[in-house]
């Protein structure tokens, strides 16, 4: 059978979840200005690289959150969690503006007592957003939410999404050469920070700003945040090629599907945060982690074909049936 993908009365979404992403849509847009007309340079990238990248993010995590919440209980441990994952994103975006504004970088950044006020309200915001979101999904993965594939597709997300964002914490250890410079006192008011094995202001890839020349940890914090898009969004897809793809009609297919690109999503996932560790830029790997990455892709493909199989033979035992 084809089933269709549920979506609750917009009225239904949750209001603030729904709020902070209306307030941080303009920043797409003021955040490009600022590219294009602001010329000043932060470790390494455009001022204003941060801003637009984090208002996309904040955007799209707000109303799938938003979305999602909607199918949930109307408990009070609900609603609130998620206005404090709302009230989590809108303080660190809050943050890291006023920083561009003043010229100052916000992550990571103690040098002075304001600086290290701010990094300090920015990093307890993302513990809390982070048990928020744990709060939320213990609810959300017992829930069944449209047919069952986007069910699975949410309950894989979910688990997934929570790993990436939980890869942040890994970012704020003082790297060996900033302990150094606590010693030795040349202390240049960083600690930690996102690359591994080189300097956090070495040349970066366009767009996303990550490092060409070192391990990145933002990948994997990325790739991981993003299930909660990524696989759900697969899952309506198949839902909608399901009308011309007769194999795909059988929502058993389509289950197994998303739970083989679910299991591909979060491997991929840890390969990233893996060659991360190991100093190793995204578009750089070495053999080492190309062997796995083929490995990775060669399952994914194995898995994929035996659902297909599968469905072709309790296709045909069927029709046998029928006739």
């Amino acid at each position: 059978m084809h089933d269709t993908t549920p979506w609750p009365d917009v009225r239904e979404w949750h209001r603030p979840l729904l709020l902070v992403a209306a307030a941080t849509t303009p920043f797409v847009v003021i955040s490009l200005a600022g590219i294009a007309f602001d010329g000043r340079v932060l470790v390494g990238a455009p001022i204003w690289y941060k801003p637009f990248k984090f208002a996309v993010s904040i955007v799209i995590y707000a109303l799938t959150w938003s979305w999602l919440v909607a199918y949930l209980p109307r408990r009070r441990l609900v609603r609130w969690s998620a206005a404090i994952i709302a009230a989590a994103l809108a303080i660190e975006y809050v943050i890291i503006v006023g920083q561009v504004v003043r010229g100052r970088q916000s992550h990571f950044n103690v040098a002075t007592a304001l600086d290290a006020a701010l990094w300090g309200t920015m990093a307890t915001s993302i513990i809390v957003l982070w048990l928020a979101n744990l709060v939320v999904a213990v609810f959300l993965v017992r829930r069944q939410i449209g047919g069952r594939p986007l069910t699975w597709a949410v309950r894989a997300g979910t688990v997934i999404s929570l790993f990436g964002m939980g890869m942040a914490f890994l970012m704020t250890r003082p790297t060996a050469a900033q302990q150094d410079s606590l010693r030795d006192g040349g202390f240049a008011g960083i600690i930690g920070g996102h690359s591994v094995g080189v300097a956090h202001s070495g040349p970066i890839m366009p767009v996303t700003g990550w490092s060409t020349t070192g391990g990145d940890l933002r990948i994997a914090h990325f790739v991981g945040i993003h299930a909660l898009q990524a696989l759900p969004l697969l899952a309506m897809l198949l839902s909608l090629v399901a009308g011309r793809a007769v194999l795909l009609r059988a929502e058993t297919v389509r289950t197994r599907l998303v739970v083989v690109a679910s299991a591909g999503y979060a491997g991929f996932t840890c390969l990233t945060l893996w060659q991360a560790l190991r100093g190793q830029p995204l578009l750089r790997p070495d053999g080492l982690t190309m062997v796995v990455a083929g490995l990775l892709v060669a399952l994914v493909v194995a898995g994929a074909a035996a659902v297909v199989a599968a469905g072709r033979r309790d296709a045909r035992r069927l029709q046998r049936m029928d006739t």
